[in-house]
């Protein structure tokens, strides 16, 4: 029988590069812990209607990519290709609205659409976002951008810059919807098929084409800040003056329009200049839109994804493995010894620090050789003398200083044992 392999366009991720994903996870939950946002988890699966609606069924994520099926009960159902969506839906579900005030959630979790596998895009991939529902105010649209970009930058991330746009309300859409048609029309016959499609169902998606012709066809468009109302104008000036304000620096971008339906005024994107074609980290904008279109309230929201396989290359191209945590490597051998090292591996545990036990049973050598490999700040050596005295080798990995210690003596100076790994970890 031969041998079972991940579906094209899954991945494992495997422990180390496990420790970068962590990384990020942390330093996202941090910052908007800190901004009072907070976690929201929604099915991997909903009623297709929902993304047909909330999406756009002339998106090419509805028409081209989501994986949908019916299941047992005669039901439509499909797995979420994006996050948005489910957590609006959720919010209307629950009357998350009805709590009076701004809901500011975020989420972080798998995605799947069905294209075509390249690096950092794939079919099964993940996603961290947030959403700020309730607020209509030019400075939501600041807040999510600020936080998206102290997030890339706390992880160290250079390099990036802000694309912003406009999209207008429903009116001036519309208005830019026509001049786009009366645009691309003349050039139906140059168009590549894919936007000879989009010219009377969603011409917007034309100025995302990635067809050179089309692309340079493209070029002389009509701008969508030349159809912006005098409403949309003055939110897309307060969003600008706000960024200056906080020093985020940014440049204008008429034709981004981003992939799905549900965008109102505000779109933006950060943008990695080390990622080559794929460059885009973070996306997101205002969709004031969504909530009433999905049965809820008249109600305006605005939110971004970061995607994360994208993010992890950067962090794996830009910087080394992240140091190791381990505060204690246990060596051991012997019967008495091993079943000593268990125990107070255990305790230590308790008391709060990382500790890998070594349970290979190898010789020394052996198992000195990983704890050198492990990064961990000391090793514990048990040995047959150790055992039957009851004590233990304290091996400081940095300086090589060896000492013997009762066990009693170890687990009653844990303080002091912290503040010794502590200090040697920030010298490192």
């Amino acid at each position: 029988m031969g041998e079972i392999q991940a579906l094209r366009g899954t991945r494992d991720i495997l422990p180390d590069e496990v420790v970068f994903w962590q990384r990020v996870e942390a330093t996202a939950r941090d910052i908007l812990s800190k901004a009072a946002y907070r976690e929201i988890r929604t099915p991997i699966f909903e009623q297709t209607t929902l993304f047909e609606r909330g999406i756009g069924e002339a998106t090419d994520v509805v028409g081209k990519e989501m994986y949908t099926f019916v299941d047992r009960g005669d039901r439509s159902i499909t797995l979420r290709p994006e996050g948005t969506a489910g957590v609006v839906r959720a919010s209307i579900e629950h009357g998350l609205y009805a709590q009076g005030g701004v809901q500011r959630l975020w989420y972080t979790g798998s995605m799947f659409r069905y294209e075509r596998p390249q690096a950092g895009r794939q079919r099964q991939f993940h996603q961290l976002g947030v959403e700020v529902i309730g607020s209509a105010d030019p400075r939501a649209d600041a807040e999510v951008i600020a936080i998206a970009t102290e997030i890339l930058q706390n992880l160290g991330l250079k390099n990036l810059h802000l694309d912003l746009n406009s999209v207008g309300n429903k009116v001036d859409r519309q208005n830019y919807r026509q001049a786009l048609v009366d645009y691309f029309t003349p050039y139906k016959g140059e168009l590549d098929p894919d936007s000879q499609d989009r010219l009377t169902r969603n011409p917007l998606r034309i100025l995302d084409s990635k067809d050179e012709r089309t692309k340079e066809i493209a070029q002389n468009a009509p701008s969508i800040l030349d159809y912006l109302g005098s409403e949309s104008q003055q939110h897309f000036e307060q969003v600008q003056q706000l960024l200056s304000d906080l020093g985020i620096k940014y440049q204008l971008n008429p034709r981004l329009v981003r992939g799905l339906d549900y965008y109102t005024h505000t779109a933006f994107e950060v943008i990695s200049d080390d990622l080559g074609a794929q460059a885009t980290v973070c996306g997101g904008g205002r969709y004031d839109g969504l909530v009433a279109e999905l049965g809820g309230p008249d109600t305006p929201a605005v939110g971004w994804a970061i995607g994360l396989e994208r993010l992890i290359i950067l962090l794996q191209k830009l910087q080394t493995r992240p140091v190791s945590e381990l505060d204690f490597y246990v060596v051991s051998r012997g019967e008495r010894a091993e079943a000593q090292a268990l125990i107070l591996a255990q305790k230590l545990r308790q008391a709060g620090f990382s500790i890998e036990l070594d349970l290979s049973g190898s010789a020394f050598k052996k198992q000195f050789a990983r704890a050198d490999k492990s990064g961990t700040v000391a090793c514990l050596i048990l040995g047959d003398e150790e055992a039957a005295n009851q004590t233990v080798k304290l091996k400081w990995m940095a300086t090589k200083e060896q000492t013997a210690i009762a066990q009693t003596e170890l687990l009653a100076t844990t303080d002091r044992l912290r503040a010794e790994i502590q200090s040697l970890r920030t010298d490192r």
